[in-house]
C-alpha cells in the first residue's frame, strides 16, 4: 500500500499492511523552517496566503515519512469570517475584537459567504496539487462548541466562566450561537472536500470541560447536526470524518454513535479498552502523550510500541496512530523522526 491508501483505509475501518501515522498540529513551531518562516510573516498572513499555507502544511513531510498532510490554518477562521476581529497577540495566542458578550451581538450572529474563506479552500487545491498523491490531505474546523467558547471568552480560558454562565443562565442564546456554528461549520467542511480535501476532522478541544448531560446537549448534539450535513464521498471516495473531544473519554460510545468514521483519543485513554467500548465499530486514532517526546530516544520508542501494543492485532479495527492532542512547539524534531520509525517499524506485526 502506498500512504494515501493506507490512512485512508484505516480511517475507514480497513485492512492495511501497518498502522500510519500522522500528528497533530505537524506543520508549526517544533520545525526551525516553520520559526525561520515565521520571522518574515505573522501567523495570519501564513494562514491567509496560499503559497505561504502550502509550504507550511508541506514542511514535516520534507523531514517525516508522515502518512498524512493536514492542512495548516486556525480553527478560528471561520468566527473571524462572521466579524469578530480575530488578531493573534504575541505571548497571549488568538484573541477576538468582538466577543459576544451581549444579548443584541449573539442575536446579530449570522452564517458567513463562504467567499470570505476563499484564502483557505484555494490553499486546500493548491496543497493537493503539490502533494500529487503520495498522501492524502486532512481538512478540519473546530467544534461548534469549541468555537463558540473562543467567541464568548474572546480569548483562551481556563476558567470558562463566561460561556457557562450562559450556558446556565440564558441557555438559549448558547443554543443560538451553537446553531449558527453548525451551519457555517458543515458549509466550511464541506467547502474544504469540494477543493480537495480527502479527510476531515471535527476539532471539539473544550468539549471535555462540560458536565455529563450539558455535553451531550451543548455539544455532541451539535457535532451531530454537522456529522449529519457533511458531504461523504468525492470523485468515488469515501471521504473518513475524525471526531476528537479531548477529555471525552466518559462518551466514546456516544461519541461513536454520530456516525464519525474515525474517534480521536486524549493520552489518558487506554486504547485496548477503547476498542473493546466502541466494538470496532469506530476506527481509532491516538494517543501517545505529547510530552513523551520530550523523553530520551529509546523512551520514545518505548512508548511509542506501548501504544500499539494496547491497540493489538487490527483485524476488523483500524488504527491511525496520533499523539493524544497537538504536539509542542518544544519538542526535538529528531524524537519525531524516531517516533514515526518505531511505528512504522513495530506496527507491521499487527497487521495480516
Amino acid at each position: 500500500m502506498n500512504s494515501r491508501e493506507r490512512i485512508l483505509a484505516a480511517a475507514n475501518n480497513q485492512p492495511t499492511d501497518r498502522t500510519p501515522i500522522w500528528v497533530m498540529r505537524q506543520a508549526g513551531r517544533y520545525l526551525p523552517e516553520y520559526r525561520k518562516l515565521k520571522e518574515r510573516y505573522s501567523f495570519i498572513e501564513m494562514v491567509q496566503t496560499p503559497d505561504l499555507a502550502t509550504e507550511v502544511t508541506l514542511q514535516p513531510l520534507q523531514r517525516f515519512q508522515l502518512d498524512a498532510a493536514i492542512l495548516f490554518s486556525d480553527i478560528l477562521t471561520v468566527p473571524h469570517a462572521m466579524g469578530l476581529g480575530l488578531e493573534f497577540v504575541a505571548g497571549e495566542g488568538p484573541q477576538f475584537e468582538r466577543p459576544l458578550q451581549d444579548e443584541a451581538a449573539v442575536k446579530a450572529l449570522t452564517v458567513p459567504d463562504m467567499g470570505e474563506l476563499q484564502y483557505v479552500f484555494d490553499a486546500v487545491t493548491m496543497i493537493r496539487r503539490e502533494l500529487d498523491g503520495r498522501v492524502p490531505l486532512i481538512g478540519f474546523a473546530g467544534s461548534p462548541f469549541t468555537i463558540g467558547c473562543y467567541m464568548v471568552e474572546g480569548r483562551g480560558t481556563r476558567e470558562y466562566r463566561l460561556i457557562k454562565t450562559m450556558m446556565y443562565d440564558r441557555p438559549e442564546l448558547l443554543h443560538h450561537i451553537l446553531e449558527v456554528n453548525a451551519k457555517a461549520t458543515t458549509a466550511y467542511l464541506n467547502a474544504q472536500i469540494a477543493a480537495g480535501a480527502q479527510a476531515v476532522m471535527l476539532f471539539d478541544s473544550w468539549g471535555g470541560v462540560l458536565p455529563d448531560g450539558k455535553y451531550q446537549t451543548f455539544s455532541l448534539a451539535y457535532m451531530r447536526q454537522v456529522v449529519d450535513g457533511l458531504t461523504r464521498t468525492a470523485d468515488g471516495q469515501k471521504v473518513p470524518l475524525i471526531v476528537f473531544t479531548k477529555g471525552g473519554g466518559l462518551w466514546l460510545e456516544e461519541i461513536a454513535a454520530i456516525g464519525c468514521d474515525a474517534l480521536g483519543l486524549d493520552w489518558t485513554m487506554n486504547l485496548g479498552q477503547a476498542r473493546s467500548r466502541t466494538a470496532d465499530k469506530v476506527a481509532l486514532q491516538g494517543n501517545m502523550d505529547p510530552m513523551s517526546l520530550f523523553a530520551n530516544e529509546e523512551a520514545v520508542r518505548a512508548e511509542a510500541r506501548r501504544v500499539i501494543d494496547s491497540f493489538g492485532a487490527v483485524g476488523s479495527g483500524g488504527h491511525v496512530f496520533n499523539l493524544g492532542h497537538g504536539i509542542s512547539q518544544f519538542t526535538p524534531p529528531a524524537h519525531v523522526a524516531a517516533l514515526v520509525d518505531e511505528v512504522h517499524r513495530h506496527s507491521r506485526q499487527y497487521h495480516a
